[in-house]
């Protein structure tokens, strides 16, 4: 027999977090396989070996997850933003990852910066519910 404890209420999530997590979550995916293009292309200088490009995807792959769990905060949202700039470098083994960095770039920031300024909104409508005629 086990007691059921009662279910914990979620944290209300901002949208600047919300709409932050999905861009990382699939990014990760992109990560991954971009690390292991960098393998499969030799992608890196001669005295690094290959498959330090898997470990390399693998690693900001799971940077970017973790991050998504940290986003409520302005460091996790910072976080977030040098990730972007890390697949930006990215770029200078594999020239087409430069597309991925504007796309998903372009995401994150719409997502955060839109995402933070409709959470400054709906703060203020919390704060002074309009009145109803």
């Amino acid at each position: 027999m086990s007691a059921e404890r009662p279910a914990r209420p979620r944290r209300a999530r901002g949208a600047a977090e919300s709409l932050g997590a999905i861009v990382l979550g699939f990014e990760s995916l992109i990560a991954f396989l971009a690390g292991l293009v960098i393998f499969g292309l030799k992608a890196l200088p001669a005295p690094i070996e290959p498959w330090w490009g898997i470990v390399a995807g693998t690693v900001v792959a799971a940077l970017m997850i973790a991050t998504t769990r940290v986003l409520r905060h302005r460091w996790g949202i910072a976080l977030g933003w040098a990730l972007q700039v890390i697949v930006a470098l990215g770029a200078l083994l594999v020239p087409a990852l430069a597309l991925v960095a504007v796309i998903f770039g372009g995401m994150y920031g719409y997502a955060t910066i839109k995402g933070a300024a409709l959470d400054r909104r709906n703060a203020q409508l919390a704060a002074n519910p309009p009145e109803e005629a």
